[in-house]
């Protein structure tokens, strides 16, 4: 019997690959440049690219793409074969270090933000070796970075891998301050907990909005929802047990560490957790998990849906971010160990933390911005769009006693006792958790609750690793050649928590006077909205910050302005048409064909019993005529919004037009619509409802 250990990453060219495929001197050459970015010679190049090859042919690959992550949201990949012509007629397999080092797809077809124009198209792909390479049905993909012909990153990856050498060059100055001088390198890493629908496929193919938008656009509230509670951590049912056990299979076949699944919140939504990994692997590893969720459920006769929001009414779906520092030995530099209070090195990274979440609270915001996650930010299953930090009891406790220079009275450990002499006996965590908070300290790292389930965490890590680089930069240069190291150290713990305390909240979240207390009495950022929060890219301490660590040049920060605010234009916009279309095509006609039927049956009565029997059919009359005269109206106003929208070129302008007024107008058709649902029978209503999409599976 074949078991997960045996064919767990069977498709990955990994350590375990290379160690057995490649010479000895040089795999210790490329793990010199994996571990510590030493510079990759050509002969290994070759070397690697003939070893890789050679196993991805007897693994049945054909062909080879750089696979890269454009601003799209999505991966790209161009391929190639491995055949060359032989002198014989013939053909031979061959893949050169040339090959794997370098790619050139266009890159004036993608997002870039004004870095490339059209007639401007040399880009190109550089082997990212850190990664490893894997592949996906008969093709090689080798994890790449994208950049532009003069150099500048057209992909989320470069400015990511950046982002993780700014911070692995603070944190050794740290960490030799303590003494350590064996660490070669310290690495971020995440475990990306992974929220999304399943829907039958034959019903989603009835839905425009669910085709072209991902959401749903209209909808009426099912008579049951999420009340009971009932779906959470539920029976899995066996449709969905055969989606997440053939998912499985798949993404351990990529050596992707899928770990925890089971029932959310929401009926028809589910969750994936995996084990944690380095930021940059992660990263790919989740571009991958969301693509691979997708192909198996069409497999399954499912859709799988990524959208934030895809049903009003119920949770929307997110990606908690769970991220920590380590060394290269394995040292967990956020683990506050049994006696946190005595453990300067952690309080230090940890204080690091706290002010980097405090002075770049407006970045943490803005890189989790999108049109489908500002619909679920502030709402009951995910973080407000407030940033705050939640640390719980104990380490509260030890952050207070240091500001101000007091004993530190250590919290006892609570031995569970669940009243039943069958059950065993457990302690009790210190400190509770707290699902309000959008960046909420679990044990031994940081869970940044605030991306959108379709988001790809690159965006979130970057701003992460390179906000906490900048703060350890700064202390650092405070506590190098001070003459009592201790002193300066204590002093410096001390005014940090002093000057960013106000970051730290432990209630709850979503009452509303704690956003009251944030913004008046903190002042804390409320950045509701995508275009309320992009500008906030080049407020000159984050422009400097980001530019001084050579995390982004002043153009590509530029360039992701400009992506950033025009995806969001873009989405919005599809939105708003295919509402139209539905309204107009689809929803209205129903409604009058039901009135019709209904002005049918009144009228027949009326010939046998007169007028007294009519008055259900004159009262659905009568409601349907209205609703369908605000649904048109609604359409015109939207309508005359949208050519506002197309004659406003700049695109500040036309985002603050979207938020201002056509998202108002959207909600104003949802809102006929979604009432003239609950009045139409069914046969007449044109898609499938909410109850059929939640409960159909």
């Amino acid at each position: 019997m074949t078991t997960v250990p045996d064919y767990f990453g069977s498709l990955v060219f990994d350590d375990r690959v290379m160690r057995a495929k490649l010479p000895e001197d040089v795999y210790q050459s490329l793990r010199q440049t994996i571990d510590e970015g030493a510079q990759l010679n050509l002969a290994v190049a070759n070397a690697v690219a003939s070893a890789m090859k050679d196993w991805a042919v007897e693994n049945g690959a054909t062909h080879f793409t750089h696979w890269f992550q454009p601003m799209t949201g999505v991966t790209a990949e161009k391929h190639d074969s491995f055949i060359a012509p032989a002198p014989d007629g013939g053909v031979i397999m061959e893949f050169s270090g040339k090959e794997l080092i370098k790619g050139e797809p266009d890159a004036s077809s993608f997002p870039s933000g004004g870095l490339r124009a059209t007639f401007e198209a040399r880009g190109y792909t550089a082997w990212d070796p850190s990664s490893y390479a894997f592949i996906k049905g008969k093709t090689l993909c080798i994890p790449t970075a994208f950049c532009s012909y003069g150099g500048e990153a057209l992909d989320k990856k470069t400015p990511l891998l950046r982002s993780m050498d700014a911070l692995n060059k603070q944190a050794l100055r740290i960490l030799r301050l303590f003494g350590n001088d064996t660490v070669r390198y310290v690495r971020t890493s995440v475990g990306p907990e992974q929220e999304y629908f399943l829907v039958d496929k034959e019903m989603y193919k009835k839905r425009k909005d669910l085709i072209f938008t991902g959401r749903t656009l209209f909808g009426a509230k099912p008579p049951k929802g999420q009340e009971m509670d009932d779906h959470y951590f539920g029976v899995i049912k066996p449709r969905v047990a055969a989606y997440m056990a053939e998912l499985n299979d798949e993404l351990w076949k990529l050596g992707i560490l899928a770990k925890t699944e089971h029932n959310e919140v929401a009926p028809a939504q589910h969750e994936l957790a995996p084990i944690y990994t380095t930021t940059n692997i992660a990263t790919d590893h989740n571009q991958l998990t969301m693509e691979i969720m997708q192909k198996v459920a069409d497999k399954h006769g499912l859709v799988c849906l990524l959208h934030e929001k895809p049903f009003a009414g119920v949770n929307g779906s997110g990606k908690h971010n769970n991220w920590s520092i380590a060394t290269d030995s394995g040292v967990n530099l956020l683990s506050p160990g049994d006696t946190p209070h005595e453990n300067a090195q952690f309080l230090l990274f940890l204080c690091a933390v706290i002010q980097a979440v405090d002075e770049y609270q407006d970045l943490l915001r803005a890189s989790v911005a999108t049109a489908g996650n500002d619909h679920r930010l502030g709402a009951n299953e995910a973080p407000p769009a407030v940033v705050s930090i939640f640390l719980g009891d104990e380490l509260t406790a030890v952050l207070e006693s240091l500001e101000n220079d007091t004993p530190y009275a250590a919290v006892e450990k609570t031995q569970m006792k669940l009243g039943a002499k069958v059950l065993p006996r457990f302690q009790r965590d210190t400190t509770d958790r707290n699902r309000t908070s959008p960046f909420a300290f679990t044990g031994n790292k940081f869970e940044f609750r605030m991306l959108g389930s379709s988001n790809s965490i690159a965006c979130a890590n970057i701003m992460l690793n390179a906000a906490v680089a900048q703060v350890l930069k700064g202390f650092a240069d405070e506590l190098e050649g001070k003459e009592d190291f201790d002193a300066a150290l204590h002093a410096l713990i001390k005014k940090t928590l002093k000057d960013h305390k106000r970051i730290i909240f432990n209630g709850n979240g979503y009452d509303d006077s704690w956003i009251k207390e944030a913004v008046e009495k903190r002042g804390l950022l409320n950045l509701r909205t995508t275009p309320d929060c992009m500008p906030c890219l080049f407020a000159e301490k984050n422009k400097s910050m980001l530019t001084g660590l050579k995390v982004f040049s002043a153009a590509e920060l530029e360039s992701r302005y400009d992506i950033l605010m025009e995806n969001y234009c873009k989405a919005v916009t599809i939105e708003a048409h295919t509402m139209v279309d539905m309204a107009e095509k689809e929803i209205i006609p129903a409604v009058e064909a039901y009135i019709e039927a209904l002005a049918s049956t009144a009228a027949a009565k009326k010939a046998v019993d007169g007028d007294l029997c009519c008055c259900y059919e004159k009262k659905r009359i009568s409601k349907l005529s209205a609703l369908v005269d605000q649904m048109d109206a609604a359409v015109d106003a939207l309508d005359a919004s949208l050519i506002t929208l197309g004659m406003t070129s700049d695109i500040t302008a036309q985002a603050e037009l979207i938020r201002d007024e056509v998202l108002p107008k959207m909600s104003l058709l949802r809102a006929p619509a979604d009432e003239a649902e609950t009045l139409t029978a069914k046969k007449f209503w044109p898609f499938p409802t909410y109850g059929d999409l939640l409960f159909g599976v």
